[in-house]
């Protein structure tokens, strides 16, 4: 007898039973990053920032992220046993926001050392500018552990806006899907674009001035 259940409660059950083991690679993924970045985190300036987030991606979230890989995205009832949430490369994820620029590039070359057998998926620039607007990587740190954990590095600006943006833009909730207008869409590209300017032209300004570096943004 076909099973009668829907490939969303197939994937809600799933979930519940993969929890345990993605806390566990969020626990770990994080502790590794922690560590790895002590000793740059105890030599910040008062006006540089490193702060460290963790999560583990909500039930309904990760079926719809699930869901949006599929064709035309949608689930094949037929298909159902198919479809795992171990899928997903940022179950669990962890991201590291850094400010000023010299701190962004100091954490990426301090944390491609522990993820040096995990893959690479930078997320491009609005512009073509050859600089990413993010490092990212995907892997395990045991083989055969089911869950894929996501370590993120990026600009502490932008990582607050994508903070308020992926929730009313990137993957609105039904009462705000009527927003993501071109013009929006085209906006949000815009703030991206000053933001890693400005980090760019920060860090330049820095450069020239060095005596000058204890008092900006006091």
């Amino acid at each position: 007898m076909a099973n009668s259940r829907s490939v969303e409660d197939l994937l809600r059950a799933e979930y519940f039973r993969l929890l345990p083991d993605a806390r566990r690679a969020l626990l770990e993924t994080e502790t590794r990053v922690r560590s790895a970045l002590l000793d740059t985190s105890l030599a910040l300036q008062p006006f540089e920032r490193l702060v460290v987030t963790a999560r583990i991606k909500e039930c309904e979230n990760a079926i719809n992220s699930l869901r949006r890989r599929q064709p035309l995205g949608l689930f094949d009832s037929d298909q159902a046993a198919e479809y795992s949430l171990s899928a997903l490369r940022d179950l669990a994820a962890v991201r590291v926001m850094a400010f000023p620029k010299r701190r962004v590039d100091e954490t990426h070359g301090i944390l491609q050392s522990i993820l040096a057998g995990w893959t690479s998926d930078p997320i491009p620039a609005v512009e073509e500018s050859g600089v990413p607007l993010a490092y990212k990587y995907f892997g395990k740190w045991n083989s055969d552990a089911p869950i894929t954990a996501e370590v993120q590095i990026v600009g502490l600006l932008i990582g607050l806006f994508w903070e308020v943006e992926h929730s009313a833009i990137y993957k609105p909730n039904p009462s705000l899907q009527g927003v993501r207008t071109d013009v929006v869409i085209q906006s949000r590209d815009d703030v991206l674009t000053a933001l890693q300017r400005f980090e760019a032209e920060f860090a330049n300004a820095m450069m020239a001035s060095p005596r000058r570096e204890e008092t900006i943004l006091r």
